[in-house]
């Protein structure tokens, strides 16, 4: 499977049924989910790995994951409702994998690589702090957007864990008009795609 590939199948995935403006929820677009992954892939950090995608959602990462050769990838996420979501999208979807309802920081199992596209703490401030934390216990390998200004944090952040960060790359990240306080059909977001690795 190439890229083009990856993505033709990621845009037929299902997206949430419903959203949660508290958990920041929103839809990942299968082109910006598949660089992504395409990224991590020539990386060596998926095929025969374990990956983890933290904050799911309806699991377009960790499905990527599986179908670039992922060796086992949990999904978490704390929203039930998306989770039901990432169940309906996995049913024609080969490969082991396990999906767990928890708070990321209590998710515990070890794994080679994570994946992530976290809150970027507009609604709760530092939420992504918690989803690094915990990635950052977990893998040595971490894949994460957050918006690009962010990087002189991460970069100190990170290296508080022991990771350094070997790569940002802007990315457009197109935001649809999703709640009530949005006032754009579509909005563009400056973020970045940060790419972590154990020091």
């Amino acid at each position: 499977m190439n890229k083009k590939q990856l993505a033709l199948f990621l845009s037929k995935l299902s997206s949430f049924s419903s959203f949660s403006s508290s958990l920041e929820q929103y839809v990942l677009s299968s082109e910006l989910a598949a660089d992504i992954l395409w990224t991590a892939f020539l990386q060596g950090d998926i095929e025969d790995k374990i990956v983890a995608d933290l904050g799911c959602g309806p699991g377009i990462l960790g499905i990527g994951a599986l179908l670039l050769g992922a060796k086992k990838v949990f999904f978490v996420d704390i929203d039930s409702p998306a989770l039901n979501d990432c169940r309906k999208n996995l049913k024609n979807v080969h490969g082991d994998y396990e999906i767990i309802c928890s708070d990321v920081s209590s998710f515990s199992c070890p794994v080679d690589t994570v994946l992530m596209n976290p809150p970027f703490g507009v609604q709760v401030e530092h939420a992504d702090r918690a989803f690094l934390e915990r990635a950052f216990s977990l893998s040595s390998s971490v894949y994460s957007l957050h918006t690009i200004e962010s990087e002189t944090f991460l970069r100190r952040f990170s290296s508080e864990f022991g990771f350094s960060l070997v790569s940002a790359r802007a990315l457009d990240f197109p935001l649809k008009k999703t709640y009530s306080f949005h006032t754009k059909r579509i909005h563009f977001v400056s973020a970045g795609l940060f790419y972590f690795r154990k020091a």
